[in-house]
């Protein structure tokens, strides 16, 4: 936990500080958001004295310095959404696979602690389903902050290379969706599903809250088995 906390909050720091530094178009708090972000994927391993993870730090850290001083600091922002909702698309989408377990398969089967073949027939529809929708939801959303990173004026793809979007959205509009929106209709899925789940497979949790606690007991090394 005192590793998995510090993660959270600069996790969570990081769309406010984008957010702030594409409506400001302030190229210092791009900087910033971006050094939170390599801090979230490398402060376990940092913390852990890893080598690797040192000498990426200081890659990435050369590399922000050498951002700053360029006119392009804002632009790696567009893409950041665009990368993180596809790759965890994918990483849903993957398990979908003939042979393989689908993801939301395997959680359900650690929270009930019997192997995923072990499930009942209607839970493994349920989750191999809600897997798929989960993935077509990540890659809808990673589809359309591409799109609006490439219209977005006046630092969007598009008018960062000199070329005429046939539409625009303002910086503005689009940070408001990237770093704001798309999390908000994640929450909103996982929430609504629950509520759903509740239905359909009534009594298996006594509350949202037993719900949270239970994912939070699996604990990080099962967290991390997904990623496999």
């Amino acid at each position: 936990m005192s590793r998995a906390l510090p993660r959270l909050l600069l996790a969570l720091a990081y769309p406010w500080l984008a957010h702030a530094a594409s409506t400001r178009g302030s190229s210092a708090l791009a900087i910033v958001a971006l050094a939170d972000l390599a801090l979230v994927i490398l402060l376990d391993p940092l913390l852990r004295l890893r080598g690797w993870a040192w000498i990426s730090a200081l890659l990435v850290a050369l590399g922000l310095a050498r951002l700053a001083l360029s006119a392009h600091a804002l632009l790696p922002l567009l893409l950041v959404p665009v990368a993180v909702l596809a790759f965890i698309a994918w990483m849903f989408g993957r398990t979908l696979r003939a042979g393989r377990v689908p993801l939301i398969s395997r959680i359900v089967a650690a929270l009930e602690a019997m192997p995923a073949t072990q499930l009942a027939p209607d839970l493994q529809r349920y989750t191999r389903r809600l897997t798929a929708a989960w993935a077509g939801l990540l890659a809808a959303l990673a589809l359309v902050n591409l799109l609006l990173a490439l219209v977005a004026v006046p630092r969007g793809l598009l008018a960062s290379a000199g070329i005429a979007a046939p539409w625009v959205v303002t910086e503005a509009q689009w940070s408001w969706c990237a770093n704001l929106l798309n999390y908000g209709l994640v929450v909103g899925f996982f929430v609504g599903e629950y509520q759903f789940r509740k239905r359909v497979f009534p009594g298996r949790y006594s509350s949202f809250i037993h719900f949270m606690r239970r994912m939070g007991s699996l604990g990080p090394a099962f967290w991390a088995t997904l990623l496999r």
